[in-house]
């Protein structure tokens, strides 16, 4: 369970503070999946960064399964990260010098026998349709091959909570479908909390829920029956 209260968050300008984010409230139990819009500045990425706890809020509180993340000491809170939470990004940030296999096992350095987070690895590249591709490094394989590794590499640890930025911001339609497919496949299979932030209405229209933000406050997206039919981005 992700529960979220009261979040608020202020960046220092010299005019003042600046509020982005005004006392965001919501839950979400495990196997739910939400996308979130809204225009450029409104707080989308801001939000995700704090559930992730990448930022820490001005005030309001994160629970994610009844742990508080921002009460434990920085070494925890950052094991917590890597073991609780998977990232996807819209840039795939693999790691050029590395396999497809190396790449998706980063976050399973401090872990589980090798033996077996290798077997998750391969599992997960299955999965995402990379068996094949194992030892071919990044510059090797297409944009959305890429970030289906990147995909991959996000649930190797089993995370509860699947955070997703623009995933599919530099695909092409194609590729866009496949990665939100996958995401939307997989988070449900892993039985985990999916939230994605996106411009892209449709791939908002392909998750079960639809959240917007609009100065700084999180609330359901209501789609026009023309967006709703309209076969366009």
């Amino acid at each position: 369970m992700l529960t979220v209260r009261g979040l608020r968050k202020e960046f220092p300008t010299r005019s003042g503070p600046l509020e982005v984010l005004r006392g965001i409230d919501f839950d979400l139990a495990r196997g739910e999946a939400v996308a979130v819009m809204g225009p450029s500045g409104s707080g989308k990425s801001t939000l995700l960064h704090i559930v992730g706890t990448l930022d820490r809020p001005t005030s309001g509180t994160v629970r994610l399964e009844d742990i508080d993340p921002f009460q434990l000491p920085e070494p925890e809170l950052a094991a917590f990260r890597n073991r609780r939470i998977g990232f996807v990004f819209q840039d795939h940030y693999l790691l050029p010098q590395c396999s497809v296999l190396e790449n998706v096992l980063i976050p399973t350095l401090v872990g589980p026998a090798r033996v077996e987070r290798e077997k998750r690895a391969r599992y997960l590249l299955e999965r995402v349709g990379l068996a094949h591709r194992l030892r071919h490094r990044p510059s090797e394989l297409s944009g959305g091959e890429r970030q289906r590794v990147a995909v991959a590499r996000a649930l190797i640890n089993q995370p509860g909570l699947l955070l997703a930025d623009e995933p599919t911001g530099n695909l092409d339609r194609r590729s866009a479908q496949a990665v939100a497919a996958l995401l939307l496949e997989l988070a449900a299979q892993e039985n985990a909390i999916l939230i994605t932030v996106t411009h892209s209405l449709e791939l908002a229209r392909s998750f079960p829920r639809q959240m917007q933000m609009l100065d700084g406050t999180l609330a359901p997206l209501v789609l026009s029956s023309a967006q709703e039919a309209s076969p366009c981005t």
